[in-house]
């Protein structure tokens, strides 16, 4: 092997007339005759090499056969390109390499699609040769600011004296929320362990053991459906604080985004983000992770279709339902065809009934339901809503979950469509969620985040009498509509844990079962805290410029939690099966 002496992106004109030795991959080739220049690549650059038949035949011969992304390594002297032959753009562009000496180290098949362009493939074709695309130049940098991102964490957890403390990978199962991947036990027949969703069990345990400060960037797990900006194997920056406060949570989450952004993209974001509750958020965005880079807001409509002959509406609000409206700054670009797009839409993805509207035409509202709204109910709405010529309202009328997600979801649709996005970074924290959500399935209250979220002090008195009322001290760190992480302050009363477990619907066996380790140790005194977990994926995915975690891990799923280089899942054979006591149910013909 020739031992490089740089890499691909090291060489300038301080080094010409020295002999050096590159090793990489053959990213362009071309044959001008007597000359042969090869673009040689590894992951830092690119460096042209130059092979002449005339002053040196031999290796010249050797790399006339070879082709695209063949590993070769070279010796040769730093030489200068000829003016007009510099590239400006290159780093390495101002010179070439003379090659004196050349070895094979593997010739590359035909390659499945052009890895100087990772988009010439369909996705599942690059997920199938993954590995190929992380030759890529993007996939590269999209791995480089992992790197990153991930240094940058851990130096700045570590100047705030937090520690790094390994966690369980094989843990118990608490199902609780998504459902966990289950791991059998070859020593212990028919028992199983969990791969962990989160460390959440054991950094509160970590506190009770007094280490005051700790952090963790750890795989998580969980078996759920899944969406572009989701796996089922995920990365987490997962830390927990004793003696802390939300305020002191907030402090620190803002502190660290603000210096991953610095750090990484040299990006000075605000000293304090802007906080939200999470019934103005809902109320106004439709969603708990509003995107703040534009404005159109939902509009409250009752007190309108109180006043209008619409009785679809009306009835609507009488059966305890919402109505509410966004107003789009353009009408020409909504046609007939436009308008039954969106409504096929909100049905499909959204499960509304339906898409009303009406458009203001030099003061008067026209088409979908105007005809349901007398003529001075019309300038009231102009008024109101300080409604421009040529804009249009579109509305929702359901219950209030499903208005609330379809005008949040229309929302950002329509705001793609219109090219209302800003380019900034737009930080924001949700605070005030509910502690419980209830759950029509099971008839019974769900942790909205999970139970060992403590309540709002200012709410315990309401446990009882109106659970669903009761504020959490949890709380979210949104950027530019994605969720970046959530934490809360926990429960360390044994007591008031418990109580919670009950409202839950969890006999006391079953508590004991699944957390009375925990609980357990709130006995030998646990301390106040709290803390949050982001998701790296998420945070290197915004960071890169992607809307998808899969372009900033090396190795992702499908969305149907398949790995197409690998073929995983896949097949054991029986006897492994066997060894740990489990058989497979015949499939029903």
């Amino acid at each position: 092997m020739i031992k490089r002496t740089h890499t691909c992106a090291d060489l300038s004109k301080k080094y010409l007339n020295k002999e050096v030795a590159l090793n990489g991959w053959i990213s362009k080739s071309r044959d001008l005759g007597g000359l042969i220049f090869i673009d040689l690549k590894d992951r830092y650059g690119i460096t042209q090499i130059v092979f002449n038949e005339e002053t040196n035949k031999e290796t010249f011969d050797k790399v006339k056969p070879l082709g695209l992304q063949d590993v070769i390594g070279i010796k040769g002297l730093v030489v200068s390109r000829p003016k007009e032959a510099v590239n400006s753009d290159m780093p390495t562009g101002e010179i070439d390499v003379e090659v004196t000496d050349l070895q094979i180290y593997n010739e590359a098949s035909p390659m499945p699609f052009d890895v100087n362009d990772r988009f010439s493939a369909m996705e599942e074709n690059r997920l199938k040769f993954r590995y190929l695309e992380l030759r890529t130049d993007e996939m590269q940098n999209n791995l480089k600011i992992r790197h990153e991102t991930a240094l940058s964490v851990r130096n700045f957890l570590s100047s705030e004296n937090f520690l790094e403390v390994e966690t369980p990978i094989l843990m118990k199962s608490t199902p609780e929320g998504a459902r966990d991947f289950l791991v059998p036990s070859r020593l212990h027949k028919g028992k199983f362990y969990a791969l962990p969703q989160s460390p959440q069990t054991y950094k509160q345990l970590l506190m009770v053991s007094g280490l005051d400060k700790y952090f963790q960037i750890v795989k998580c797990f969980r078996d759920e459906d899944f969406r572009a900006d989701r796996q089922p194997e995920f990365t987490q920056i997962d830390i927990e604080a004793s003696f802390v406060n939300q305020e002191d949570i907030i402090s620190l989450g803002t502190n660290l985004v603000k210096y991953i952004w610095k750090d990484v993209l040299n990006v000075d974001l605000p000293d304090i983000f802007k906080i939200m509750s999470y019934e103005h958020a809902m109320e106004t965005y439709g969603t708990d992770k509003p995107d703040l880079r534009f404005e159109m807001p939902l509009i409250e409509f009752k007190d309108f279709i109180e006043e209008s002959n619409f009785n679809v509406f009306k009835n609507t609000l009488k059966n305890g339902g919402r109505v509410k409206a966004i107003v789009c700054p353009n009408a020409e670009t909504y046609s007939r065809k436009v308008i039954d797009e969106l409504t096929d839409y909100v049905k499909e993805y959204h499960n509304a009934k339906g898409l009303a509207w009406m458009k203001n035409d030099n003061g008067s509202l026209i088409g979908g339901i105007s005809k349901f709204f007398p003529q001075e109910l019309q300038q009231s709405i102009i008024e109101n809503l300080k409604l421009k010529n040529n804009q249009i309202i579109f509305m929702v009328g359901d219950s209030k979950k499903i208005t609330l997600d379809t005008l949040g979801a229309l929302r950002i649709k329509i705001a793609k469509k219109e090219n209302l996005i800003r380019q900034e970074w737009q930080p924001l924290w949700v605070v005030d969620f509910p502690l419980f959500d209830w759950n029509e399935d099971k008839n019974r209250w769900d942790s909205l985040h999970h139970p060992f979220t403590s309540p709002n002090p200012e709410d315990i008195s309401m446990l009882n009498e109106d659970p669903g009322k009761v504020r959490s001290w949890g709380y979210d760190i949104v950027m530019n509509g994605y969720e970046l992480g959530g934490g809360s302050i926990r429960i360390h009363d044994k007591e008031l844990q418990s109580r919670i477990f009950g409202l839950l619907g969890l006999s006391k066996s079953e508590a004991d079962e699944k957390f009375g380790f925990l609980m357990n140790a709130f006995k030998y005194g646990a301390p106040p805290h709290g803390g949050m977990a982001f998701g790296l994926d998420r945070i290197v995915m915004l960071l890169v410029g992607s809307n998808q975690i899969r372009d900033v891990i090396a190795f992702p799923k499908t969305t149907s939690a398949m790995s197409l280089m690998d073929n995983s899942p896949s097949s054991v054979d029986v006897s492994q099966l066997e060894e740990l006591n489990i058989s497979l149910k015949n499939k029903e013909k």
